[in-house]
């Protein structure tokens, strides 16, 4: 079995192991999962999360979270059922070595990694994805490792932690950066799963960009003030904040070349995540999490918050509004809705403080029109990981349907998967899926329909 509980500690400023965020050490399959509640005859198809597990076995401690090889977990629902669990490496090359197994065959860039971040299906591929140069590794259906995918060949580069899937035409937007490029390259993949469009924007400094905006015309790029030093900064990390570097926001029409490219300043900061944006008569609206500093030193971080911004061109102007005073991060909204209005966004209410164990005390449901929020809060010894919203069905309204998250059981000392009626957000799960292990905290995740 794998380790189901926790290791004493905590993630201290440099993001070492301790607490939930400790790795697993074995790869588990488990079938007709226990259930409390009822799991939605609707939900037919897959929850999966991508996340940071470093798989060295003699010194954890050492091995910073965010560097960690990319382990995926899985809950198979259907028939109102839970059919399956299953978690696996992402088979890299070091990965296969390590395992002692057979290295896959496929494309290899700059950088040969196991994609940790985030999983997303796409043209009939299920991708495993990271930053920073390295590509996409493809699953199958039971989480097993394909091999790296570089879009059939079309792929210039390496590719991107965060991903658009547009709703209006299903192509797939991505903004990927690599510390040995001089630009940061905006990519667009059409519905026969190759890239049919990029364009190289350049930038100095190699900034991080972990995530993009995307509106029906536009896109942005966070230009801030965190970038790739290769440990050489105060945080001993692989990125820190550059104090002296401006903050800007990039505006760029989809179809354009780099040099159509809009540079607006901002407030020094740094955006981790955007949930949506959309535009009206030139005028962008984003929905995002605000950190005041991130990768400034041992200490210095402080709450992140949800934001809206404003950018507007014709005025050469980005105006901020905080929404709400939780610290906050990981925010979703209804996929249906990306690039256009939404009314409701979710995000993790985060735990705060150097000495957590943890992420998430509680999941919060954010009504944008009304101005108010719910929330479901888990027990204080507790977890809860990224929620995902996934519709009842394809014409359901903006919040007729379910937020899906991984959350920590201290009684079980193991982890559930939650189903949560987003119509009744504060009412808690309708269904807890009870996995047989815990799983770690992580990054990002998806629901993966079966196919109609």
């Amino acid at each position: 079995m794998a380790d189901g509980g926790a290791t004493t500690g905590a993630e201290d400023a440099k993001g070492r192991l301790g607490g939930l965020f400790a790795p697993v050490h074995e790869e588990v399959t488990a079938l007709d999962l226990p259930v409390t509640g009822r799991v939605p005859d609707a939900l037919r198809g897959r929850y999966l999360r991508n996340g940071p597990n470093p798989l060295r076995r003699d010194d954890p401690s050492a091995s910073h979270w965010f560097a960690g090889e990319g382990m995926v977990h899985g809950v198979r629902l259907r028939d109102g059922r839970a059919a399956w669990y299953r978690n696996r490496w992402v088979r890299s090359d070091a990965v296969t070595r390590q395992l002692g197994e057979k290295v896959l065959h496929g494309p290899r860039h700059l950088v040969d990694f196991a994609p940790n971040t985030h999983i997303q299906r796409f043209a009939g591929h299920l991708l495993a994805l990271v930053e920073g140069g390295a590509l996409p590794y493809e699953l199958d259906s039971q989480l097993d490792t394909v091999g790296p995918f570089d879009f059939h060949g079309t792929l210039p580069g390496g590719f991107a932690a965060h991903t658009v899937v547009d709703p209006a035409g299903g192509e797939l937007h991505a903004v990927a950066y690599c510390p040995a490029w001089p630009y940061v390259q905006y990519l667009v993949a059409g519905t026969d799963g190759c890239v049919r469009h990029h364009a190289d924007v350049p930038v100095e400094g190699r900034p991080m960009m972990h995530d993009f905006s995307l509106t029906a015309r536009h896109v942005l790029l966070y230009d801030l003030p965190v970038v790739f030093s290769a440990g050489s900064g105060p945080s001993g990390n692989a990125f820190d904040w550059d104090p002296g570097r401006p903050a800007r926001v990039g505006v760029l029409p989809r179809e354009a070349g780099p040099d159509e490219v809009r540079w607006l300043e901002t407030d020094p900061c740094f955006v981790f995540h955007a949930a949506n944006a959309h535009e009206h008569d030139g005028v962008i609206t984003v929905h995002l999490v605000r950190h005041e500093r991130f990768f400034d030193g041992p200490g210095s971080a402080r709450p992140a918050h949800l934001e809206r911004w404003t950018v507007d061109p014709a005025a050469a102007a980005v105006r901020r509004e905080q929404l709400d005073d939780r610290p906050v991060e990981l925010p979703r909204v209804d996929p249906r809705r990306l690039t256009a209005r939404h009314r409701y966004a979710y995000a993790v209410h985060e735990r705060v403080g150097g000495d957590r164990t943890g992420l998430g005390r509680g999941l919060l449901k954010y009504d944008l029109e009304r101005g108010t929020c719910e929330e479901y809060p888990v027990p204080a010894d507790g977890d809860v990981g990224e929620g995902v919203f996934v519709p009842a069905a394809p014409g359901a309204a903006e919040d007729d349907g379910w937020v899906l998250a991984y959350a920590y059981d201290p009684g079980r000392a193991a982890s559930d998967l939650l189903v949560i009626a987003a119509g009744d957000f504060a009412a808690g799960p309708v269904a807890r899926v009870h996995l047989p292990v815990r799983v770690p905290v992580g990054a990002h995740g998806n629901w993966i329909p079966d196919p109609v």
